[in-house]
């Protein structure tokens, strides 16, 4: 398999057809990212940091999963894995 028909099968579109990397607009990467910057720049601490912390990380594992349920190509659905298992693991890793 030669690289451009390897690239055109990682990036195409299954629905339309079209090259796809990223896509707009994406509400939960929105609320995870808004999340997070609230996180840095007022830098809380307490249970108003635990709450930022929790909506940030559940915002990025709802668009993770529906990456990998939905994602419209097979980039996209491996990003979905690449992130939500990560994602995954640090959360466990915490709660025990």
């Amino acid at each position: 398999m030669d690289i451009a028909r390897a690239a055109k099968w990682w990036f195409t579109s299954r629905p339309d057809g079209g090259i796809v990397l990223g896509q707009f607009p994406n509400p939960a990467l929105g609320v995870w990212l808004a999340a997070t910057l609230w996180r840095v720049v007022a830098d809380p601490t307490g249970q108003e940091r635990s709450i930022l912390d929790g909506i940030a990380i559940g915002a990025l594992m709802v668009w993770a999963l529906d990456e990998l349920i939905r994602g419209v190509n097979p980039f996209r659905r491996l990003l979905g894995v690449l992130v939500l298992v990560p994602t995954l693991i640090g959360v466990f890793t915490r709660i025990t």
